[in-house]
């Protein structure tokens, strides 16, 4: 069984349309040897500095700057996120093969590829590059998949921004919020706070 993960509904479905996998199920749909299941988008995100050591709980200048040893990923909770992602899970666990469908560009390969980590996702991994959803498009692209690390590049790159984003924003909020703020009020930085 082949299992596409998409970025969206709406596109899960154009691409199942596509496939042959017209029987819809709770959270995917299933035909001709597919199940295409989708994500919202973000379904994981960098843990929170709490996540990492209780010592970044409290807002406080003696512990910046907050660098991880390592950093990790978690799933945003959220009660419909949760149970798309058991979805995602379970057909990953049952797949020979993960077709990536993700939006075409470091920000989608960096969304599926988190799903995907977190899903403990063990078989071959090809992925889909399309820039447009017609029905052509999508027939040439699944003739022309490619491997997964053919994108390496693409998710490096991605996740580097993603940390970078993490590292300016986590700490710088906390720095100004604490030097340059009433108390109780924080001065967002940078792109992720």
């Amino acid at each position: 069984m082949k299992v596409c993960i998409t970025e969206k509904p709406s596109v899960a479905k154009d691409i199942a349309a596509i496939l042959g996998a017209d029987v819809k199920r709770d959270g995917y749909y299933e035909g001709a040897g597919y199940r295409v299941t989708w994500t919202f988008g973000h379904l994981c995100t960098l843990k929170e500095p709490a996540d990492y050591t209780d010592l970044w709980k409290r807002w406080s200048l003696g512990a910046l700057p907050m660098l991880p040893q390592r950093f990790g990923i978690k799933l945003i909770p959220d009660a419909g996120i949760e149970r798309q992602f058991n979805v995602i899970r379970s057909l990953i666990a049952e797949a020979d093969e993960v077709i990536n469908c993700g939006d075409a560009g470091q920000e989608g390969e960096l969304i599926q590829r988190w799903v995907m980590q977190l899903a403990e996702t063990k078989c071959p991994v090809r992925r889909l590059w399309i820039s447009s959803l017609t029905d052509e498009s999508i027939r040439e692209g699944f003739r022309d998949l490619k491997p997964q690390s053919d994108y390496d590049r693409l998710y490096h790159a991605g996740l580097s921004r993603a940390i970078g984003d993490w590292i300016l924003g986590m700490n710088g909020t906390r720095l100004y919020s604490l030097k340059y703020s009433s108390p109780g009020n924080v001065l967002s930085i940078g792109r992720v706070q």
